[in-house]
């Protein structure tokens, strides 16, 4: 049975100019009653801008609901993806493949809670980009994730710490790749917490990435890649967050899981 059919509203973006990208990122939550009335809200929230494009990355136990019930104008992605390129003796992991095969469109990689880790070693920057060249090599589109902590802000190395997490890519991905590539900068000390780099802020920090890849990828690349903020990103900050003109839209965490998700898709300029 086809997914119900979504609405658009707007003029798409213009050849050259860079559309929207709101990923939501449900994390660890949900049941399956919650999901399917959190999808029903979603259903019901009217026309998408045309120049934005929407996804959730939901838990991998949703993903099939959300695949079946979920207004097809908002694409499904998984919240990762393990670094094995086929399916195998893997105990746990889910491959890239069996995301596509399922019907994923997105995929997020790099989380800093992922980086971080879970009561065990975290994900360092080489096996991101070993992840983000699977996804994309299976046909996955990549939401991927990067950004420094409180005290490497206060000591002034944030783009360091960006280019540290960028430069393995750089080294993995071809140019060609790339276009499949968003880039989610999540200063870690905003995520969760309430706590939101200020527009100008913000601006900075994607202005200063956007120059580092094209100084190390190329301006091409550069020009299309869309950028994304996360950080405590909801409907009452989104514009002027997406106001600034090196923030591409946003990765959501809390308010993707109820309606205020769509007063940030409707935040757009």
């Amino acid at each position: 049975m086809p997914r119900p059919c979504g609405s658009s509203t707007g003029e798409p973006a213009a050849e050259g100019e860079r559309a929207y990208l709101v990923g939501g990122n449900w994390k660890c939550n949900g049941t399956v009653e919650s999901v399917k009335e959190l999808i029903k809200v979603f259903n019901e929230a009217g026309p998408i801008p045309a120049n934005v494009e929407v996804a959730v990355c939901a838990p991998f136990i949703h993903i099939p609901l959300c695949l079946e019930l979920l207004r097809d104008d908002i694409a499904v992605g998984a919240q990762n993806a393990g670094v094995n390129e086929k399916p195998g003796a893997y105990t746990g992991e889910i491959c890239a493949s069996q995301l596509v095969d399922i019907g994923c469109t997105w995929v997020c990689i790099g989380h800093s809670e992922r980086r971080e880790g879970f009561e065990m070693v975290g994900e360092d920057n080489e096996l991101v980009a070993k992840k983000v060249k699977v996804c994309l090599d299976a046909g996955l589109k990549v939401m991927f994730a990067i950004g420094e902590k409180k005290e490497e802000r206060e000591s002034g190395v944030t783009l360091e710490v960006c280019a540290k997490q960028l430069e393995p890519a750089a080294k993995l991905l071809s140019k060609e790749d790339w276009a499949n590539v968003a880039i989610a900068y999540e200063p870690v000390w905003a995520i969760g917490t309430g706590l939101t780099a200020t527009p100008e802020m913000a601006q900075e920090t994607h202005a200063g990435i956007r120059q580092w890849m094209s100084d190390n990828v190329g301006a091409d690349v550069a020009s299309a890649i869309r950028i994304q903020y996360g950080g405590s990103m909801k409907g009452a900050n989104a514009k002027d967050l997406l106001a600034q003109p090196d923030i591409d839209g946003g990765l959501i965490g809390g308010a993707s899981l109820k309606a205020d998700f769509f007063n940030v898709v409707n935040g757009i300029p």
